[in-house]
């Protein structure tokens, strides 16, 4: 029963929606009219509009028919009202006045006969209903649990992939490394090195005063020997410094490169 569409029976409240109907009066009570109908009635038997689920009315659903639901129609197989069969087809009137009506009356023992059957039917398709949603289940549950499965095993297999990657990286930039340190010289070199020419400078600074001595005796032998010995040693880091840049400036144009195939990387 479609209870949007049923207004108020009273003429004051037309427009409004109806919130109960009662099985007694057979009439439709908005919010209004309602309060009023249980002070006067309280002991008919009303049905709540805004509750209702599958609840029977014995009235026609039609908009505006007031009449009992007295006819059956066998082309539709529904209930009907006199409003419903009659010959004049206007604003909801005549829908069934072309179909095969009768009374309720003569269908009671075809529809009482079919009811064991029907319930029988019912129960059948109740437990098959209930087997097939209990399959459907299983299949899902059977189904998410491979969909968990197959994402885990995408993971790992990315996860093993990433640290492959990164071992692959490390190793080439460390062989990039050992590669420029062969060819070249490594930063620390200079940076050790940097020093040397202030020391380079003071050592001749000395070995001019070394020079200049006239007496080298027991007093200051060991001294001065071991100040010839720092300024050889000097000269011998100069020479490996100088054969460094030589050596840088030779290979200077020999850049590295690292040229990768794309079967590689697919590998």
């Amino acid at each position: 029963m479609d209870n949007q569409k049923k207004k108020c029976n009273s003429k004051n409240h037309s427009e409004i929606n109806a919130i109960i109907y009662c099985n007694e009066c057979k009439k439709y009570f908005c919010n209004k009219c309602h309060n009023y109908h249980s002070e006067m009635f309280n002991d008919h038997k009303v049905i709540n509009l805004n509750n209702l689920n599958d609840i029977f009315i014995d009235k026609c659903k039609e908009i505006d028919h007031i009449n009992k639901l007295e006819f059956y129609c066998k082309d539709h197989n529904t209930l009907c009202c006199a409003s419903c069969i009659t010959k004049i087809k206007d604003e909801g009137y005549g829908q069934h006045s072309g179909c095969d009506i009768c009374h309720i009356k003569y269908i009671k023992d075809e529809k009482k006969n079919k009811l064991k059957n029907n319930i029988n039917k019912l129960e059948e398709l109740s437990n098959q209903i209930e087997q097939s949603i209990n399959e459907l289940n299983k299949i899902y549950e059977e189904m998410n649990k491979n969909k968990e499965e197959l994402k885990l095993k995408i993971q790992s297999i990315f996860t093993k992939l990433r640290n492959v990657l990164n071992e692959r990286e490390d190793k080439l930039l460390s062989d990039i490394d050992n590669e420029y340190d062969n060819i070249y010289f490594k930063e620390d070199i200079i940076k050790t090195n940097e020093k040397i020419p202030n020391k380079i400078k003071k050592s001749i600074e000395k070995g001019k005063i070394i020079e200049k001595e006239k007496e080298w005796n027991e007093n200051n032998l060991s001294s001065l020997i071991n100040d010839c010995i720092i300024i050889e040693n000097y000269i011998n880091d100069i020479n490996k410094i100088n054969n460094n840049i030589k050596k840088s400036n030779i290979n200077k144009d020999n850049k590295i490169e690292y040229n990768i195939e794309e079967e590689e990387i697919n590998n």
